[in-house]
Order: C-alpha cells, then sequence, then structure tokens
C-alpha cells in the first residue's frame, strides 16, 4: 500500500477520533433502520453532508447491507472541488479512514478504464473531495472484507453518464455494490425544495432513470451527484435489476431549525 489517499474531512464532515467515530456511526445504525428487508441489494444513495446534518438519512440505506457481504463497493461521487472533463478514478492503492485503509480494486479500475476515453485512473477530484470519503466509515462498518472502487465524476452531462453506466453493466457482478453519494436541492425555502426533491423521489421511485436524466438536464430538479444516481440506475438496469425505493428523505432544516435555505438528502436503495 504504497499510495494512499488519507482523510481529508475527518475532524471536520464526520469525527477525527476512531473510538468517536466508531461510536457515532453505530448509534445512527442502531437508530435509524428501515421498516423493510431486502434481500439482495446491488446499490444504494447515500447523502454526503456532515454526519450531523445526513448521518440520520445515511443510516437508514447503509442498513440495507449491514447484513450482505460484497466484494468490491464502486463509490461514485460528484467533484466539488475541481472540475475535469472525464470520470477520475483514483489511481492509488488505497483509501484510508480514522477506521482503517480499504484497498483499491484496481483489476476493476483497469476494465473500467480500458478502451474508454472519458474514464481514467488520476488524482483529480480526489485529493480533498468530502463526498466520496463520508461514506467510507459506514461501508467499514456495516461490511466485512471489501475493496473499493472510488470514481469521481468531473463532469455529469449525459455521455459520461452514459459511458459510466455502460462500463460497470460490463464489468460487476453479483458481488459488487454501486453506491451513488448525491445530496438534493440546495438553499432553497423548504417549501420549494420539496417540490423539487420531491421529482427526485419519484423518479427514483419508479426507476425511471431516463426521467430523472432528463429532469436534471431541464433543471426542473436538482441532485449534485445526480449524474452518479442517474448511472447508477443505469448500469443496474442493464443488468435487470428494477427495483428501487427511496427510503427516507429529508433536509437540513430538521437539523437546524432553519427552513429559509434547506439542503436536501435522500436514501434509496435497488434490488431485486
Amino acid at each position: 500500500m504504497s499510495i494512499v489517499r488519507k482523510p481529508a474531512v475527518a475532524g471536520m464532515f464526520y469525527p477525527g477520533d476512531r473510538e468517536q467515530l466508531e461510536k457515532e456511526v453505530r448509534l445512527l445504525l442502531d437508530i435509524y433502520k428501515p421498516e423493510k428487508r431486502y434481500d439482495k441489494v446491488y446499490g444504494i444513495v447515500a447523502p454526503h453532508a456532515g454526519y450531523v446534518y445526513s448521518g440520520k438519512t445515511a443510516a437508514y440505506g447503509y442498513n440495507t447491507i449491514a447484513d450482505k457481504e460484497y466484494k468490491t463497493v464502486v463509490v461514485i461521487s460528484p467533484s466539488h472541488r475541481e472540475y475535469f472533463p472525464g470520470i477520475s478514478i483514483y489511481s492509488g492503492d488505497a483509501y484510508e479512514t480514522p477506521l482503517g485503509i480499504i484497498e483499491v480494486d484496481k483489476d476493476l479500475r483497469e476494465k473500467l478504464i480500458n478502451n474508454s476515453k472519458t474514464i481514467f485512473a488520476g488524482v483529480q477530484g480526489h485529493r480533498a473531495e468530502h463526498a466520496l470519503e463520508v461514506q467510507l466509515p459506514f461501508l467499514q462498518t456495516v461490511l466485512k472484507d471489501f475493496k473499493l472502487l472510488p470514481v469521481v465524476m468531473g463532469d455529469q452531462s449525459r455521455i459520461f453518464v452514459d459511458e459510466l453506466a455502460s462500463k460497470l453493466a460490463e464489468y460487476t457482478d453479483e458481488d459488487t455494490l454501486i453506491v451513488a453519494s448525491s445530496d438534493l436541492s440546495h438553499f432553497y425555502p423548504r417549501e420549494e425544495a420539496e417540490i423539487l426533491d420531491s421529482r427526485v423521489e419519484k423518479r427514483i421511485n419508479d426507476f425511471d432513470y431516463e426521467g430523472l436524466q432528463n429532469d436534471l438536464e431541464r433543471r426542473t430538479c436538482e441532485a449534485c451527484g445526480g449524474g452518479g444516481i442517474v448511472s447508477t440506475m443505469k448500469a443496474l438496469g442493464l443488468k435487470n435489476v428494477g427495483n428501487s425505493e427511496v427510503i427516507y428523505r429529508n433536509d437540513s432544516g430538521e437539523t437546524t431549525g432553519d427552513t429559509s435555505e434547506v439542503v436536501g438528502y435522500l436514501s434509496a436503495v435497488f434490488y431485486n
């Protein structure tokens, strides 16, 4: 493990102390559980704000995989801090959090970048990005041994979404979980946010990834990781996974008490 991506937002988005982090994640998972059990889960959507804001919502999603095993977890994140054309899969050996090191699945990385003009191995989008990192302590808590494919989308235009979906459909199997890291609308009054975010919820519940892509392009809804959600849904659709359900949706006003400018969050599951 010579090249390891160190934690960039530990102590900010989530606790930087190992014991405190373990305690907080386990508490969230113990409290926020979906009513329904999902036998075979192929993907989830989870938010990526600080745990104080979206940890509850994330826990609902991660509880759907708490009793399952995967060889590889693909985490698809938007890039908040740097723009680049294409999709960057981390070129190093591992990602690290206060809970330990997760090895990168180099074999799957090579398959995705091979003969692709838009997917490449690099550090672009990985240096300081929080949206991918905050998913990892949840994964390290609910799963045992797994490898990670860390994917950051520098551009979420349809051409990149389609390429990623096609590659994931071709090279992932039943031992792979895909996690789409995404928040919803940002900084609208709750009433307006509800209209925008409910559209995303409906598209996911209907397993309508084309409709969601169109809505995002027309700006009739918002999701900062919308490209990752669509890529996940389309890849799974190509593999005949067609069941989806939003488990929980809320906004930052639930934590802050301020509903004049909220950020929306949801957790969702894709299953057979």
